[in-house]
């Protein structure tokens, strides 16, 4: 398994999950870039974990990539060249991953003459040793969809060319994301793939490693059961993050009294209002304001409503109802009652984005 924790793992702090991570046995992490890989290394210590650069590197990364004792991605001959020259000034061999282009115009190498030119190179090359071969799904959670399904014809055309030379045979084989994990029918694929090469199947969780999956659709883009995710995997996982803080106000207003930017909400009755220290800027979305997506927190196990515009650093929530809510009172903004779906749903988009959009003080408890 390859945990990934880019993106500061996935906004839950990358240097506190790694080390949880390789504590419990992953011996594999996938991290955004260079310097994300750095920090990581430098929070896992001692510990003998592989660190792979997942988005792709610059020439001038080839240097720190080998010093850190990072695994870089390659689909250039640039790529092959640059950490040719690097791993040869330092005298370490150095493993890489080869990306394959099946279907989503991104990162890797498209199968034909892109591919054989970057071929070439690994061949060419002393100091390189290819470690791995993978893709990415584009609709890893649709069930039987025609994609995925081009997107192995592709794969398998890439594999065909690397291994016709005889001398590139790479020991790890990946493709399936939290998705194709939670999905299913993926791994069968990829089990059948990589025993035909010898290879071993390495997996990538992303989101699953929070707690979370995607909704499993049909091809129409229909989800597969009124409940939305059914697979096995997404029932067997819960969220690992909780995001709180606190009340630093509250107020009484009267009916016709506006609250927040734009006035866009009139009290319609006499309201008890919390101000809370949290806002956009902090990654509670300003798509939660009233009016918008109706976004809601939890005090004292109750759920109070998002009242006006959410401001920069500020929120206003309705606490005419919850008695307990006072100053210095304990806000859960995600998990205890309110899901990151919950905040996408607000938001008109998805859990990735609520998650790795949160800028808040993280502890482990």
């Amino acid at each position: 398994m390859l945990a990934v924790i880019k993106a500061d793992g996935y906004g839950h702090g990358a240097e506190l999950i790694a080390p949880v991570l390789v504590d419990a046995g992953v011996v594999w992490l996938g991290v955004g870039d260079v310097d994300e890989g750095a920090r990581v290394r430098r929070a896992v210590g001692t510990h003998d974990a592989h660190v792979l650069v997942m988005c792709g590197m610059e020439p001038v990364d080839a240097d720190r990539i080998v010093e850190q004792r990072l695994t870089p991605v390659v689909w250039m001959p640039s790529h092959v060249e640059a950490l040719e020259a690097a791993a040869e000034r330092a005298g370490r061999r150095t493993a890489v991953h080869l990306e394959i282009d099946s279907g989503m115009a991104r990162q890797g190498a498209a199968p034909g003459a892109e591919l054989e030119r970057v071929v070439a190179a690994l061949h060419r090359s002393k100091w390189l040793r290819l470690e791995g071969v993978f893709s990415h799904l584009s609709s890893s959670e649709v069930r039987e969809s025609k994609h995925t399904a081009a997107q192995f014809e592709r794969l398998q055309e890439a594999l065909d060319t690397i291994y016709g030379g005889g001398d590139l045979i790479p020991e790890l084989l990946h493709l399936a994301n939290s998705s194709a994990l939670d999905e299913g029918s993926t791994i069968e694929w990829l089990q059948n793939a990589a025993e035909d090469i010898s290879a071993a199947v390495l997996v990538r969780p992303g989101l699953a490693v929070y707690g979370y999956c995607l909704q499993i659709e049909n091809e129409n883009g229909g989800l597969t059961q009124s409940s939305g995710s059914c697979g096995e995997l997404s029932q067997q996982i819960q969220p690992v993050l909780t995001w709180k803080t606190r009340v630093i106000g509250t107020r009484e207003i009267a009916p016709s009294q506006t609250v927040g930017y734009g006035a866009t909400f009139v009290a319609d009755r006499p309201m008890r209002l919390a101000l809370l220290p949290v806002g956009y800027a902090d990654g509670f979305r300003r798509e939660a304001s009233s009016g918008i997506g109706n976004g809601w927190v939890r005090i004292a196990g109750k759920r109070a409503a998002v009242v006006g515009r959410v401001s920069m650093n500020l929120t206003v929530v309705d606490v005419t109802e919850i008695v307990e809510a006072a100053e210095g009172s304990d806000v859960t903004l995600l998990g205890e009652g309110v899901t990151a779906e919950d905040h996408a749903h607000w938001s008109g988009t998805i859990p990735y984005e609520i998650l790795c959009g949160i800028r808040a003080v993280r502890r482990l408890i």
